[in-house]
């Protein structure tokens, strides 16, 4: 039986496995190879990487970084999670394998617009689609930033926007579906409004274009804030607790509500950024230790 399975080989996943592994437990990572933090063409707020460095290089530095000390990561899909008497039955294909400790480290899936994905992803590796204006609004300075969203989440992400540049607009998926309140923030900002549907996406010289009902619009950057899907199904399956949208409730020791379960990064509640998923798994992976430690001494 492994002390713990960590599922999930992005940047939380990777450090507690650095962790862990520097414990002396006896731990494997499964990992889909569906990181978002893969996507990422560069990143230059990532303390260290003054120059920035991109998403596939820092998982890659990080998986080495684990596998120097002994951890395994096998490439495959989790399916399903189990209680056992004295931990997790976890199912991969026609194997389960045990664990005394299960960390799950699952992130979330952007919500894309509809296009075809080799133009989404020429257009995110040129920065002319993005998804994280903390991760890299400071590009986007004084540049024509579309934003595709409307609601609470697309105002949101729209005024935080404008705190980088004047020229921002706000276009709906559809049709915009704002309150009295949310409108006269926009206004107050400057930023424009236009309604759906957006389509006919495409690359145009330097900038990312698509139809809306006001016309066919070109902006230097787009981001879509059309939410995420939460990867916290397995976790679910064994009665943990989460929120509306599906993120995990923990405790400040990522702790979920079922013993001997842990979540780290953007699949439990709290600021997606590679930095806090790291900071997160740091400290549930020192709690898995002391865990175990309490039910059997950890002695050389």
């Amino acid at each position: 039986m492994d002390d713990c399975i960590i599922i999930g080989g992005g940047p939380a996943g990777l450090t507690a496995a650095i962790y862990l592994a520097r414990f002396h437990l006896g731990i494997r990572l499964f990992d889909c190879g569906s990181s978002r933090a893969a996507q990422i063409p560069c990143t230059r707020n990532h303390a260290g990487f003054p120059e920035g460095i991109s998403g596939k290089e820092l998982l890659a530095r990080m998986l080495a970084q684990a596998e120097k000390y002994g951890a395994v990561r096998e490439l495959a899909e989790v399916e399903s999670l189990r209680l056992l008497d004295d931990g997790f039955g976890v199912r991969v294909g026609a194997r389960e394998h045990a664990a005394r400790t299960v960390l799950l480290a699952t992130g979330v899936v952007n919500n894309r617009p509809d296009m075809p994905r080799d133009l989404h992803d020429a257009a995110l590796a040129r920065g002319l689609l993005r998804y994280c204006p903390i991760c890299d609004g400071y590009e986007v300075t004084d540049k024509r930033i579309g934003v595709i969203g409307t609601a609470s989440h697309g105002v949101a992400e729209a005024l935080f926007l404008r705190g980088y540049s004047a020229n921002v607009t706000l276009v709906a998926p559809e049709a915009h579906d704002l309150s009295e309140e949310e409108t006269a923030k926009l206004d107050a900002a400057g930023i424009a409004r236009i309604d759906g549907p957006c389509g006919g996406y495409a690359i145009e010289g330097e900038r990312f274009a698509f139809d809306t009902a006001g016309g066919r619009l070109a902006f230097d950057s787009v981001y879509p804030a059309l939410g995420s899907k939460i990867r916290s199904g397995l976790a679910i399956q064994v009665g943990a607790r989460a929120d509306e949208n599906g993120c995990l409730e923990v405790d400040d020791h990522q702790r979920t509500s079922v013993p001997g379960l842990f979540a780290a990064g953007d699949v439990a509640r709290g600021l997606d950024q590679i930095s806090h998923a790291m900071g997160e798994a740091g400290v549930a992976a020192t709690t898995i230790r002391n865990l175990l430690a309490e039910r059997h001494p950890i002695r050389r």
